[in-house]
């Protein structure tokens, strides 16, 4: 399945009748799983339904973060972001891609 960034903002966890999905270097992934994390009130809910890829890589949740834009991450950020896509390949189903 391909999603539109536009698309991706309707699986934010808002409506409880859909799932949560957060994308991460145009990879889209499944976190219903981790509602409690991701959904309205979680910790990480402001990664749902959003391209997070910057935001991981600098540990940030500033709004301005969350985005896919990669340019002038440092390598050790790079290094974090990739240890967060090990982890959602593991823990969370892909289910499509960010059109670009």
């Amino acid at each position: 399945m391909e999603l539109t960034a536009q698309q991706l903002k309707g699986f934010d966890g808002s409506d409880p009748g859909k799932p949560i999905y957060v994308a991460i270097r145009g990879t889209v992934y499944d976190v219903t799983s981790g509602k409690g994390f991701y959904g309205p009130g979680g910790s990480y809910a402001v990664f749902a339904g959003r391209e997070a890829s910057r935001a991981l890589a600098k540990m940030s949740k500033n709004e301005e973060d969350v985005c896919g834009n990669l340019d002038g991450l440092s390598n050790k950020e790079i290094g974090v972001l990739q240890d967060w896509e090990k982890k959602f390949q593991a823990k969370y189903p892909v289910v499509g891609h960010l059109a670009s």
